[in-house]
């Protein structure tokens, strides 16, 4: 698998979904609202998906300082009172749902992002989980992941995290190389990442995550080579390594990026290349896309059994549950439907104010979505999938539902990514590195309009 050749990687370094979605959150639209969110929730309520847990995200916007390479949904402030009126909103928001599905629901996934979540004091993160176990039951083995800014944490603060019952972490490095981290204003020495990194150990979190990203300004094939060591000496249970994308006309921090420190597009394939190779060398099992993870990580073992779920956070060993989401910009699913908050404080304060929950676009998914979701997710999640049990779930005919779709494949198939027989399309080794554009192929959105340079590049 470490041999995949950097040609093959240049021909595929073409934007597209990152598919934690199908459809994709672009195509949300703002005529789906509250109203029709509460209806998903009253469904959920009277029908069997009751009996089911429930995945929570809860988004903190929060940080002190911007990272220029960011993309996510943040507001950078060092007044730490507002975090204070943050909570009380979501204290809100929590309670408009319980209304709706009831206290007590069975939560066995949760992740809190941003943002810097890790923005919040100890009393007020014990006071949010506090909140949320007023509210839910988080149960006896579910995966409980918090984002860590190394930068604002020390190892008091990871045994809170543990006393919290957070059993997973997810340190942001980005790069350990001091001048690409001061072009992207991240300063963070790679000593305190490593030192926290033994505090995790010592407090038994069940895995700890890093991730990485290349493709940065003043980053070399070289110089990543070296944070690239750091990583396997630094050895965390996954790994997540993403390329950057420049897109300063949407993202406003990335302005502040200096564009001819920005590697070339053949020096990010090298990037690529080289930690692939790395990762692969040092033992770690490729799971998809940008994920990688020890052998004896649940996300590797969930890979083998062919237990592997996708959704917002990206791969999870969970299985395939509704996600409630909360906070300002967080993106949820209920039943058949997917809905996402409003993407500014005012806004969302405003309609919570109005005791309104903050839903303001979303999606009801069509019977075509679902059947082209059940598609993509299998190919992204087990990198295979049978005719037959699409037939029997959708009650449709595959080969020619997608006839156009499996002709398609071939020009795939003869690259040696798929392969194809009677029975279904199977991923090959080499193609779980290319998975992206192996299910872009039954993206009905994409064969329709040309919004794909909207989306980052799939390598």
């Amino acid at each position: 698998m470490s041999a995949v050749s950097p040609e093959l990687l240049r021909r595929f370094d073409v934007p597209g979904p990152r598919y934690t979605s199908y459809p994709t959150a672009d195509r949300f639209v703002e005529a789906f609202g509250a109203d029709d969110y509460i209806q998903a929730l009253k469904q959920r309520r009277s029908g069997v998906a009751m009996a089911m847990p429930l995945s929570l995200y809860v988004h903190i916007p929060f940080c002190e300082s911007l990272c220029y390479y960011c993309a996510c949904n943040k507001i950078i402030t060092k007044h730490h009172s507002r975090a204070e009126e943050y909570l009380r909103y979501l204290s809100r928001e929590i309670d408009l749902h319980t209304a709706h599905v009831g206290v007590g629901q069975s939560i066995s996934q949760l992740h809190l992002g941003g943002g810097s979540p890790t923005f919040l004091s100890d009393p007020e993160l014990r006071e949010l989980m506090a909140m949320l176990r007023r509210s839910f039951a988080l149960v006896p083995g579910g995966e409980y992941s918090i984002e860590i800014d190394p930068r604002t944490v020390d190892a008091g603060r990871l045994e809170t995290l543990a006393e919290l019952g957070f059993n997973r972490l997810s340190f942001g490095v980005q790069d350990f190389d001091p001048a690409v981290q001061k072009a992207v204003h991240r300063i963070q020495p790679a000593e305190q990442v490593f030192s926290l990194m033994a505090s995790a150990r010592h407090l038994g979190f069940e895995s700890v995550n890093v991730d990485l990203i290349y493709g940065l300004p003043m980053q070399t094939p070289e110089s990543f080579d070296r944070t690239l060591a750091q990583v396997v000496e630094l050895k965390p249970d996954r790994i997540a390594l993403y390329a950057y994308a420049h897109l300063p006309e949407r993202f406003k921090p990335q302005r502040r990026i200096i564009t001819v420190e920005l590697p070339n597009a053949a020096s990010k394939v090298s990037m690529l290349s080289r930690s692939l190779s790395a990762f692969l060398d040092a033992g770690y099992v490729y799971v998809g896309m940008d994920h990688f993870a020890l052998p004896d990580d649940a996300l590797a073992i969930a890979k083998r059994q062919g237990r592997l779920h996708r959704n917002f956070q990206g791969y999870s060993t969970q299985p395939d549950c509704d996600l409630i989401a909360l906070g300002v910009s967080s993106i949820g699913r209920v039943g058949a439907t997917y809905s996402q908050n409003a993407k500014t404080l005012a806004e969302y304060y405003d309609l919570l104010d109005q005791g309104r929950l903050p839903v303001v676009r979303g999606l009801a998914v069509s019977r075509d979505d679902l059947v082209r979701r059940a598609v993509i997710m299998a190919l992204m999640c087990q990198g295979q999938v049978q005719f037959e049990s699409i037939d029997l779930a959708y009650l449709v005919d595959f080969k020619t539902y997608f006839a156009k779709e499996i002709e398609a494949l071939g020009n795939l198939a003869s690259q040696g990514l798929v392969e194809l027989n009677e029975a279904g399309i199977q991923v090959t080794a080499d193609g779980w590195f290319f998975v992206r554009a192996i299910a872009m192929v039954f993206d009905r959105y994409l064969q329709t309009d040309r919004t794909r340079a909207t989306f980052s590049k799939i390598l």
